[in-house]
């Protein structure tokens, strides 16, 4: 069980950092070509990820600048909000003690 664990373990991160080929702020957007809605949800599910990564590169950063606006933040707000928000939904609360 431990092993299947660890290997889902090293699989996702893998995963994750695969995918974050398209993180905010690398300079991919342009005013005539704007981030929109599914690239806001996209850099709300990567964002601690981007976090990381904009520790040690200084063009990245969590939140695209150059985006469609409104949409944009829709998206990204809904992604961050059932990425971290959804964690405490599947946390199992200790029973009661009968007394």
């Amino acid at each position: 069980m431990k092993k299947k664990y660890i290997i889902f373990m090293i699989m996702a991160i893998l995963i994750s950092f695969t995918l974050t080929g398209c993180i905010p702020g690398d300079g991919t957007y342009t005013s005539e070509r704007p981030a929109g809605f599914l690239w806001g949800v996209w850099h709300g599910w990567i964002a601690p990820i981007s976090l990381i990564v904009g520790l040690f590169k200084d063009n990245i950063s969590i939140y695209e600048t150059v985006n469609t606006g409104w949409w944009y933040d829709f998206g990204f707000y809904i992604a961050v909000i059932s990425g971290f928000g959804g964690a405490s939904l599947s946390r199992k609360k200790k029973k009661e003690k009968k007394e």
